[in-house]
């Protein structure tokens, strides 16, 4: 008895190297992103305190 290749999962193609880069992409923005914004927070936080 044969497997349905939709349930394994066997129909899916290769994951194409554009989409990959722009995920990458997008999530090295995404941390940049919390980075300057942690940055800010803390900036802000130390002018408060001083």
């Amino acid at each position: 008895m044969q497997r349905n290749p939709v349930i394994a999962g066997v129909t899916r193609g290769p994951i194409r190297a554009t989409s990959s880069i722009a995920c990458l992409a997008f999530v090295a923005l995404l941390a940049v992103a919390f980075w300057a914004g942690a940055l800010w927070i803390g900036t802000e936080l130390f002018n408060l305190l001083t």
